[in-house]
């Protein structure tokens, strides 16, 4: 388990390569759901998500002989650009492995900072070419199942905790677990009476499963959410969320789709599908915990392009 020190240590090792994003109030979003909302505006982020403050913590940490030898990781989209862009900007051979399901503009993306980019058929050959590409010498650069990447992410939390008012409950994504094992660290030593919620979408319940099962298992993947499907959440992801998150809730698709589209009418940004379910799941924790809620939503990411929500809100019958 990660501890408020890692936490914070990490933060210390960023600060000049990330961006302290904003943590306001949504009077838009208050109105909608009927509580007081504040979100953390992870999609203004450098590179677009959340993601890069556990990559700029790990190429940071690593030796110069790591460093040297280039760095390996698999990504469904964000994860890779993060990667990409940041060890570009510390002169850092990196490579990405991502599945035909990740976004052409990640891809792009990761190329254009000078990435070796691979694409795999599915993300389980992905996560079996990043094993391989690791055994012949390069430095892994886990997206979830590395301590300091964890704590990376877990500033998102140390920040949330510092800037935010009055909060009872907090909305996380999950992929592979490592920003919301990374939050619920720090606002369990910041915020302690915070209940933390993980929120997933149906056909990407890698955690859900896990927490089902007593640890991780593999899981199919069939969600239109690339950035949150892992084909299972690691024992340390697993760990932190069945001590400190209250539940993990799922939603389908559709409803993450609805719920970028209202992040945009309601909140004026532009957010993935991966921050877009935490709309329907907030009011599933509002049903549950009744009066005197006080929200809060890590908007992890912003990284869909509009051809991509034209495409989803189409095929999903959305207006």
């Amino acid at each position: 388990m990660i501890g408020i020190t890692d936490i914070e240590t990490a933060a210390g090792r960023i600060a000049g390569h990330v961006v302290r994003t904003p943590t306001v109030p949504s009077p838009g979003l208050s109105a909608l759901l009927g509580a007081p909302v504040t979100a953390k505006l992870e999609l203004l982020q450098r590179t677009g998500s959340f993601k890069v403050r556990g990559a700029a913590a790990k190429l940071l940490s690593l030796s110069e002989a790591e460093r040297a030898a280039g760095v390996v990781a698999v990504s469904g989209g964000n994860h890779g650009i993060a990667l990409a862009v940041m060890a570009a900007a510390l002169d850092v051979k990196a490579t990405v492995v991502m599945p035909r399901s990740a976004p052409v503009r990640a891809v792009e993306i990761a190329e254009s900072a000078g990435a070796s980019v691979h694409v795999t058929d599915d993300m389980d050959g992905a996560f079996a070419l990043m094993t391989r590409l690791q055994q012949e010498g390069l430095t892994l650069v886990h997206p979830f199942d590395d301590p300091v990447v964890i704590a990376g992410q877990g500033t998102v939390g140390l920040e949330f905790a510092a800037d935010a008012g009055e909060l009872t409950d907090v909305l996380v994504s999950i992929g592979g677990g490592g920003l919301i094992a990374g939050v619920a660290a720090a606002l369990s030593a910041l915020r302690p009476g915070v209940r933390v919620w993980g929120v997933e979408t149906e056909g990407a319940q890698a955690m859900s499963e896990a927490l089902a099962a007593g640890g991780p298992v593999p899981v199919g993947l069939t969600s239109i959410v690339s950035t949150l499907s892992a084909p299972a959440v690691s024992r340390l992801t697993y760990r932190h969320v069945s001590e400190l998150v209250t539940e993990v809730l799922v939603v389908p698709d559709r409803e993450a789709v609805r719920g970028s589209l209202e992040l945009a009418d309601h909140a004026k940004v532009w957010a993935e599908p991966a921050a877009g379910c935490l709309l329907p799941a907030a009011r599933r924790v509002l049903d549950r915990v009744g009066e005197g809620a006080r929200l809060g939503l890590v908007v992890c990411g912003g990284n869909a392009t509009t051809g991509d929500m034209i495409a989803w809100t189409e095929h999903f019958g959305l207006r």
